[in-house]
């Protein structure tokens, strides 16, 4: 649909972008990136055939873009640049009607049905008929962006050029919007280009990237391979880390502000507050947190951990509603805490420090081996989900990796497994040798200061912190658990 072949073009005989090779295919959403100077709306110029070029050729349908009438271009192309203006302020709808310019046919350009049709679809798709009798001028920024994108929508363009759609546009339009183009995409095989100064919205709606990078070509390719941690920061010169979408196969970037170069309390039982009712852990900091907590689960940022104790018989319709008002009321905000419960005395709590090598690993549990179970038969029972009843939290001093967070769940899962092995604790049901409860959970914490881990597997330093740490708190929190019982 659009192929560039060895394209420089720039101003006053100075080059902005030099020897840009790339083709866009027929319903392709294409982005273009690159920080400020880089030559994005120079390039996008060119495509439109705004600037003439030094070098190379542009061609549309495989027709040279110099070629074209402007008639038949306003048939092809549709443009939206970044500010978009109007000399005289039309109404909204006047505004609109002239994206059908190029299509209106004889000495007068009479309007048609086939216009007022277009026209209203193309106002209905940008949520703009309640605004169809206003002036621009009374508009705000993104109203207009809006009013823009329908004017150039109602062109029926094959090709439509964007110059930071998104710009003045709030959350919401922003995704309705983008939502609409990529659907058009699609359904009527629209050929898009796009410049983007936001790097998450190009990757979750492009299906490639021209990552440039002082006027030449750093990198073209799909969004997983451009928007990597090395090709960012070379580019745009601020640190980033790279992250899957939670829920889109689409990855995205975050900023990582400089770090303020303080000494950081280390993490240990100072900071326990125990009662009746719960153990809390109320950290200094927020640690992120990987956890199978009822509230908090999952990964992220949290600085209070409370371990809660219920009755044996506990049974809420709604137990997480039910976690987080006992939170509020107990003055802790439930949105920064990971919350766990538990059925046993919290006089178990068993807790121990490591360290080694600037590194140190503060280790918790409560634990209870009443419901012990052999997770390779659980399959042939019906077995009652009960309060946790082995609580694990491991507070880490150190810097985590993505990947060092489930080594170190891993490492963790073993220690304790083979903690009760070692005390021979087994399941009742089939005589074996126990690996936990049914409810068993589990907290990472780590206060990501330092040198990075990029692993916590059970031979690397932290990994070893944390697999003696589980396997021996682990083991006399069964002991407390069952001298308590009156069984040694």
């Amino acid at each position: 649909m659009i192929q560039i072949n060895g394209v420089s073009v720039g101003y006053d005989n100075r080059k902005v972008v030099e020897d840009i090779n790339f083709h866009i295919e027929k319903g392709e959403f294409f982005g273009i990136l690159g920080p400020n100077g880089s030559g994005k709306t120079t390039l996008l110029k060119a495509m439109t055939g705004l600037l003439p070029l030094m070098e190379g050729t542009i061609a549309l349908k495989e027709k040279p873009l110099h070629q074209f009438s402007s008639r038949e271009l306003a048939k092809l192309v549709a443009v939206l640049p970044q500010i978009s203006s109007a000399p005289f302020s039309y109404e909204v709808r006047e505004t609109v009607m002239l994206g059908r310019y190029a299509h209106q046919k004889g000495l007068f350009k009479g309007t048609t049905d086939r216009d007022i049709e277009i026209v209203d679809k193309a106002m209905e798709q940008t949520g703009i008929e309640s605004l169809q009798d206003r002036y621009l001028h009374e508009l705000s920024g993104g109203e207009r962006q809006r009013v823009f994108l329908a004017q150039a929508l109602a062109q029926e363009p094959q090709i439509l050029l964007l110059d930071e759609p998104t710009n003045h546009l709030d959350l919401s339009y922003q995704k309705i919007l983008l939502d609409l183009i990529r659907t058009q995409t699609i359904s009527e095989k629209l050929t898009v280009a796009a410049i983007f100064h936001d790097l998450n919205l190009a990757s979750l709606y492009c299906d490639r990237l021209l990552l440039l990078d002082k006027g030449k070509t750093k990198l073209l390719h799909h969004p997983e391979e451009v928007l990597k941690e090395e090709h960012i920061e070379a580019v745009y010169h601020t640190k980033v880390q790279k992250h899957a979408h939670p829920s889109v196969a689409k990855p995205q970037m975050v900023i990582v502000p400089e770090e303020n170069k303080t000494e950081d309390p280390v993490l240990d039982e100072k900071y326990i507050i125990t009662s009746e009712e719960c153990i809390h852990f109320a950290a200094p900091f927020p640690l992120k947190c990987m956890s199978s907590g009822i509230i908090g689960a999952g990964i992220g940022w949290y600085s209070h951990f409370i371990n809660r104790r219920v009755p044996v018989d506990y049974d809420s319709p709604d137990y997480q509603k039910e976690m987080r008002a006992f939170l509020v009321k107990k003055d802790v905000d439930p949105s920064l805490s990971v919350g766990m419960m538990t059925a046993l005395d919290l006089t178990n709590l068993t807790y121990a420090r490591y360290e080694s090598g600037g590194r140190s690993v503060f280790v918790m549990v409560t634990a209870g081996v009443g419901n012990a179970m052999d997770v390779s038969t659980s399959y042939q029972y019906e077995i009652e989900s009960k309060p946790g009843t082995i609580n694990t939290w491991i507070f880490i001093n150190g810097n985590l990796s993505d990947e060092a967070y489930i080594e170190a769940l891993v490492t963790s899962t073993e220690a304790k497994v083979r903690a009760l092995n070692d005390m021979d604790i087994r399941d009742r049901r089939t005589g074996q040798l126990a690996t936990g409860t049914p409810t068993d959970s589990i907290l990472i914490a780590s206060s990501q200061k330092g040198d990075p881990d990029p692993f916590a597997g059970p031979i690397t330093p932290i990994g070893k912190l944390i697999g003696r740490g589980v396997y021996e708190v682990t083991k006399k929190a069964i002991q407390h658990y069952k001298k308590k019982q009156g069984e040694g």
